[in-house]
């Protein structure tokens, strides 16, 4: 019992700020260092954490490559399939070999001495701790491991390269789209992210607030899109002459809506993992919260498109209250914790709303996103980022607006930039004869739905 009470009150005195992986301290590196059991098991129980949530915010993988298979044509579906598992491998790679200690340059996340990472460590690569490490020596300066932090944070860096892929669905080549998802992984995002979550100047300056990434992730992923679409241009017979926007129906709703069940599913990780602490009953408190905060925004996102829809076309769109369900997750990320549940729900359904306004206004415009990536991910994380002010009285309506310009503009420049570099360089866009014959047999080879055959009408 005493152990007990010992454990909780250490956690408490420990972990009662904000619990932030970049701002570990010395105390806690001497607790974890000790062979005070309290402190080791605080220790394992944010590591525990971070792999919980990784592995929950990995299956979200799954859930984009479900709706994007969902969403796009048959004629499509494949190449969807091969870009996401190709992103998510690229983004595993490419964050190891240099986006990590980018995204950290303040701390020291990554153990790279010639002792533990040979060559690797000399050049800065991250190495973590070697198998079969004591308890003494595992991470002796972290409050958690190093291999779980970096496990949980490269999941968020292939979330956001996931927005893309659907936004550029249907006739973007797939070699120009994964070498813009290198840059994506490797700088554009790291870089970014290193000036909220590495203790930059966005966080020390501005003191910014977004809790798990409805700006860091959601609204990079969304500007990187947004670029490209504007560059690729809308796929053909999109947009007529007169004005009118010819609807191009997905090929599997019923997969689409598993695909967001799963992202559904795969946010508690995403929101509740990033409390990143587990050791006292104050953090296992607020992360159950934050999993009921998450859960009612993207009900309120689901039901707020629903009755819209209804309202402004007179019959329910079911690729609208799916992409609401998806908008309330993202309205909520910025700020999953300070919300009531009724306030939670108000934010997520003011996603939802977001969503049925702006697909047509993208349209209006003449940016074809195949998913509704745009709406979703850059104008909800938009939302929710500014929505942190409503809840959190530590947050400034000047530090969120300055912050989400400053993200803005940069990754606007920079995904332009490596965009117009690609498109000039090898094209970015196929040939008219494979995008009317369809990216899976004219770029793969191969169909999805062979059986369906060429011309059916199910392309």
């Amino acid at each position: 019992m005493n152990r007990i009470i010992s454990l909780f009150a250490l956690a408490a005195a420990l972990l009662a700020g904000p619990a932030l992986a970049q701002d570990a301290t010395e105390a806690v590196a001497e607790l974890v260092a000790s062979p005070d059991p309290a402190a080791h098991t605080v220790w394992i129980l944010n590591t525990l954490l971070f792999l919980i949530g990784g592995f929950l915010v990995m299956w979200m993988a799954a859930g984009f490559a479900m709706l994007e298979a969902g969403l796009v044509r048959s004629k499509n579906v494949a190449m969807q399939c091969t870009k996401n598992v190709a992103l998510f491998s690229i983004a595993a790679v490419g964050y190891y070999l240099v986006g990590y200690n980018l995204m950290y340059p303040l701390g020291n996340w990554s153990i790279g001495t010639d002792e533990t990472g040979g060559y690797l460590g000399a050049f800065g690569i991250a190495v973590l701790e070697a198998v079969g490490i004591g308890a003494d020596g595992a991470d002796d300066i972290e409050y958690a491991s190093t291999g779980s932090d970096f496990f949980f944070q490269l999941m968020f860096c292939a979330t956001t390269a996931s927005i893309v892929s659907g936004t550029l669905a249907e006739r973007i080549k797939l070699w120009p789209f994964l070498i813009f998802t290198v840059v994506l992984v490797t700088l554009i995002y790291p870089i970014q992210a290193s000036w909220k979550w590495g203790g930059g100047f966005l966080d020390s300056q501005f003191g910014f607030l977004d809790f798990a990434g409805s700006t860091v992730v959601h609204s990079v992923g969304g500007w990187a899109a947004l670029a490209g679409a504007i560059i690729l241009g809308p796929r053909l017979g999109k947009y007529a002459a007169d004005g009118s926007v010819k609807p191009m129906p997905g090929s599997n709703l019923p997969l689409a809506t598993l695909g967001t069940f799963i992202l559904w599913l795969g946010w508690f990780g995403f929101n509740g993992g990033s409390q990143l602490a587990m050791g006292s009953i104050g953090d296992a408190a607020d992360v159950s919260r934050i999993f009921a905060n998450t859960n009612t925004a993207a009900a309120g996102g689901a039901l707020g498109a629903l009755i819209l829809t209804q309202v402004v076309y007179g019959k329910i769109d079911l690729t609208m209250v799916l992409n609401g369900a998806l908008a309330g997750l993202v309205s909520i990320t910025a700020e999953p914790l300070t919300p009531s549940l009724g306030m939670a729900t108000l934010i997520g359904a003011v996603g939802g709303a977001i969503v049925v306004f702006a697909v047509p206004f993208l349209d209006k415009l003449k940016i074809d996103d195949v998913v509704g990536a745009i709406p979703v991910h850059l104008f909800c994380g938009i939302w929710g980022t500014l929505a942190v002010v409503l809840t959190n009285s530590d947050a400034t309506l000047y530090g969120q607006l300055v912050s989400i310009v400053v993200v803005a503009v940069f990754v606007l420049v920079a995904s332009g930039l490596v965009w117009l570099i690609l498109n000039v360089a090898m094209g970015l866009r196929v040939t008219k004869d494979a995008e009317m014959e369809g990216l899976d047999s004219a770029e793969l080879g191969m169909e999805a739905y062979p059986e369906f055959g060429k011309g059916s009408q199910f392309a």
